[in-house]
């Protein structure tokens, strides 16, 4: 996962990722909700990086699907609350037991699916997860696949089309839960969709990126999984509290926002309103390509701060 802030993009164009949860305004479908809440508390953030701009807004109509409620997942939620990290590749065991031993981390994303990664994963086994839940270890699986129509990303050159965006989605989802239950990952586990930084202002580009989304989540929710989505705050978060405010339906259960701000927090960025997946539906990447060492183990890593739902 990789956030490219507005300077970022316009440089590189000159030189050329609920049956019970939340809704996306912050309210709950029940009174009350069963949570499982694991993990230490919060590390101090690391030393700031700029901010960018507020992205301009963009005018979206509403794609709305049928959500299938009486199917969608009954377990309760597993929530976790502090720093995590996020490796191109899953590590060796062995670097996993020195870094829960030693490091402030609880949890870590595993890129589980998608024909974009951009790793090999020969130790993501089901037997690896297997291994580091048993340490303590918590889990946000992401899936990286088709990108944004209008995503300026050399090395994910495959892109959403508008024109079957929702049922891409869908194909989409059906992969990651095929790649979860491969996995041993149970229901109610959220799979992040992660879609690159793209271009801000482009309507039909955030459209289509809106009903690939939709699309991806209803067919979760279909398969007795959360839907999470991943992305740059001033691109797919922007466009994504836009949908919401537009009506479209069912969105993501939990949102991935990457903002390198280096603070530790989940308290949103870019168009993300204060009310939108505020009850423990949000991770905060908030530092990029950081080489960290713990227990003599070294790892390039995303810092990630979260407040919200992993693997069950």
């Amino acid at each position: 996962m990789r956030y490219l802030g507005p300077a970022a993009l316009t440089a590189a164009s000159l030189v050329l990722l609920l049956a019970t949860d939340g809704l996306p305004d912050g309210s709950t479908a029940s009174a009350v909700e069963p949570v499982a809440i694991v993990g230490p508390g919060p590390a101090g953030p690391p030393p700031a990086a700029a901010v960018a701009a507020a992205p301009a807004p963009v005018v979206l109509r509403a794609t709305v699907l049928a959500d299938r409620p009486g199917i969608r997942p009954q377990p309760a939620r597993r929530l976790f609350t502090g720093p995590g990290f996020d490796a191109c590749t899953a590590p060796p065991l062995e670097t996993m037991t020195a870094w829960k031993q030693s490091s402030p981390y609880g949890a870590v994303g595993i890129y589980v699916s998608g024909g974009q990664r951009g790793c090999s994963q020969p130790r993501l086994t089901a037997d690896w997860v297997r291994q580091v839940r048993a340490m303590g270890w918590q889990l946000m699986p992401t899936h990286v696949g088709l990108q944004a129509p209008c995503s300026t990303l050399g090395n994910k050159p495959k892109r959403i089309d508008p024109a079957t965006a929702v049922q891409q989605g869908q194909a989409e989802a059906a992969e990651a839960v095929a790649a979860l239950r491969a996995l041993g990952l149970g229901p109610g586990s959220p799979a992040y969709l992660d879609i690159e930084s793209y271009p801000r202002g482009d309507q039909s580009c955030a459209q289509s990126v809106i009903d690939f989304t939709v699309g991806w989540t209803q067919k979760l929710h279909l398969e007795g999984f959360r839907s999470g989505f991943y992305s740059s705050a001033d691109s797919g978060i922007s466009d994504l509290a836009a949908a919401a405010r537009a009506g479209s339906a069912p969105l993501p259960d939990a949102i991935w926002y990457a903002r390198w701000d280096g603070k530790a927090d989940t308290a949103g960025a870019g168009g993300l309103e204060p009310g939108q997946w505020s009850n423990r539906q949000r991770v905060h990447q908030y530092q990029g390509n950081v080489q960290e060492t713990w227990g003599g183990a070294t790892l390039t890593v995303d810092r990630d701060q979260l407040d919200g739902p992993v693997a069950t």
